[in-house]
């Protein structure tokens, strides 16, 4: 089987530096906002430890521009950004096709994704299992997807709750009732 080559670049925003890799099928990673730049990279390169740094295509460039632009408060539909989820479990794509229907300023909760992938209550967990591994968030905007009772839910992303919380408040999303259900990875 042939490895796809990864390539990465790291760019700032107004929220914090941010990481996109890439292959010739689409974006494969999205790092958001840390920090500073190493620290971003050496998130990107723990999941892409063979990618290399490169140049964004005209494609990425637009995409780097509409994270940008989100990270700004403009109100970015990420829905047609082509992806390669090649790696992913086939449920997990399919989840992740789900999420990206949730649109700008909108939110779901984990059940009632599970109700409309059609499966039965005990996915619940696949698809909280699948907003966790997310490797391209924001673009597949797991920040959108709430616990039961719109509880928070997790985030592993770095700043956990209070970066989904802040992502939320860029949209609009009134998020002072909200509580995390658990805490973040740390991812």
């Amino acid at each position: 089987m042939n490895r796809v080559t990864h390539v990465y670049s790291i760019f700032e925003t107004a929220g914090g530096y941010c990481g996109i890799a890439w292959n010739d099928i689409g974006i494969t990673r999205l790092q958001l906002p840390g920090r500073n730049a190493e620290e971003v990279k050496r998130r990107l390169l723990r999941r892409l430890p063979d990618a290399k740094a490169g140049t964004p295509t005209t494609e990425v460039t637009e995409v780097v521009t509409a994270v940008k632009r989100y990270f700004a408060g403009e109100k970015i539909d990420f829905s047609n950004v082509r992806l390669d989820l090649d790696e992913q479990a086939e449920f997990f794509k399919q989840i992740y096709t789900e999420t990206r229907r949730v649109g700008w300023g909108n939110t779901t909760t984990y059940g009632a994704l599970t109700k409309q992938l059609g499966a039965g209550p005990e996915a619940a967990r696949d698809v909280g299992q699948a907003m966790a591994r997310n490797p391209v968030p924001l673009i597949i905007p797991c920040h959108r997807v709430l616990a039961a009772g719109g509880k928070l839910g997790g985030f592993s992303a770095p700043g956990g709750a209070a970066t989904k919380v802040r992502m939320l408040e860029l949209e609009g999303v009134r998020v002072g009732a909200l509580e995390p259900a658990q805490h973040s990875l740390g991812l």
